[in-house]
């Protein structure tokens, strides 16, 4: 390697797990170049955070990124890890900072079937990366009142509209978008299904959420219309929008081979249902896209925290499934040995995944397939995580 990518490590099983990726798949084979940021709850609690903004600075600068699943800690996690306060998402400032979309695919095998039996192609989801509950603003009422949403404009315009009159205590929240991410999400969706000759679906909810959801669905169709009509009717590709309930309905009647582009917490939630169904939560790629051409690959599942206690509580391998975290250490070292014109780096992401890929086909797997891989009884071998890495690297 010449060029560095950006290390972003994780929490829990997770963590775990990245150690024994980087020791017996990467480091033997590669002259594995990296700056690294722990992402882990207690060094983001020590930094106030910094280090998550100072990681995503450092995948603008570098343009490729690896991340490891981290927790984006809740009230019972404040007091578990006995944090300064509730830090948010990770996932959410990084996506904040590059503005990009999140592409997220299934891992397909041959001996592993969807559960939704009429799907015969991948479903991509495409995740806008930016806004919404992931960067909200958040209360609990904590007795009766009068909630507003009041907004004053640099040029005088102003307004004020009473969100609830409070008559016991509750909740509130506040959430954002903006025209130029929304703009940037259409135009990457856009690009990626020309790119992959997909059709794309669209899905909100814009007959409630008459302005927010609604803003979404003008500007995929205004930027349609005069930028892409004309590039998908040539390509033989097709756009499409609906309500987010009917796609959801559709998307179960469909044969897949489509990309799905949903709004932030949207794709958050439906990523994890077509994953399962394909298979698996550990077996769905994820990259995060700017605007302007940086990569971030992460796994596209938490921390496995129930593994996590288990492997604390007895020291012992627990069968996590890798698969995700190896495939977004491929697809980054693929990406920087593209832009680096290192064929050798390119090649060597491939031949990770192959080896991945043909370990399952062999009937090495964890104990999260055993029910969902179709090979033959006496040909399935359940393995610790560290076994099935190591089943890898012998392929490698």
């Amino acid at each position: 390697m010449t060029t560095p990518i950006v290390e972003m490590d994780g929490d829990e099983m997770t963590r775990v797990l990245w150690k024994i990726i980087k020791e017996d798949l990467i480091e033997p084979f590669i002259d594995l170049k990296t700056e690294y940021y722990d992402l882990g709850l207690p060094k983001r609690d020590e930094t106030n955070d910094k280090i998550t903004w100072d990681a995503a600075e450092a995948t603008k600068k570098y343009g490729v990124a690896v991340k490891c699943a981290t927790i984006t800690p809740n009230k019972q996690r404040v007091e578990e890890y006995k944090l300064k306060e509730m830090w948010k998402s990770p996932n959410g400032t990084i996506r904040m900072v590059l503005d990009g979309t999140v592409f997220r695919a299934p891992i397909l095998t041959s001996c592993i079937h969807p559960v939704v039996k009429n799907w015969k192609k991948p479903i991509t989801i495409a995740r806008h990366a930016y806004g919404d509950v992931y960067r909200g603003t958040e209360f609990r009422v904590p007795e009766p009142g009068k909630a507003e949403l009041v907004f004053t404009g640099k040029n005088g315009a102003t307004f004020r509209e009473t969100v609830y009159d409070y008559e016991c205590p509750g909740v509130l929240q506040a959430m954002y978008n903006k025209d130029t991410s929304i703009n940037s999400f259409a135009r990457s969706c856009f690009e990626y299904a020309l790119a992959t000759k997909q059709d794309l679906w669209f899905s909100t909810k814009d007959t409630i959420s008459k302005q927010y959801d609604q803003t979404f669905k003008l500007r995929f169709q205004d930027i349609f219309e005069s930028e892409y009509k004309a590039k998908f009717e040539k390509a033989g590709i097709t756009y499409f929008y609906t309500l987010i309930d009917d796609a959801v309905a559709r998307v179960m009647r469909s044969e897949g081979g489509f990309i799905w582009a949903c709004k932030n917490y949207d794709g958050d939630v439906m990523s994890d249902m077509v994953s399962t169904a394909f298979g698996s939560l550990a077996m769905m790629t994820s990259v995060l896209v700017s605007p302007d051409g940086n990569f971030e690959y992460e796994a596209a599942h938490g921390t496995v925290t129930k593994h996590w206690y288990r492997y604390k509580e007895t020291g012992k391998m627990t069968s996590t499934n890798p698969v995700a975290t190896i495939f977004a250490w491929s697809g980054a070292l693929s990406k920087r040995g593209e832009f680096d014109k290192n064929n050798a780096l390119v090649d060597f992401g491939k031949k990770l995944e192959k080896a991945t890929i043909d370990t399952i086909e062999s009937g090495i797997i964890t104990g999260d397939l055993k029910n969902l891989c179709e090979l033959p009884a006496e040909k399935i071998q359940v393995k610790d995580s560290k076994e099935f890495i190591e089943a890898i690297a012998s392929r490698l």
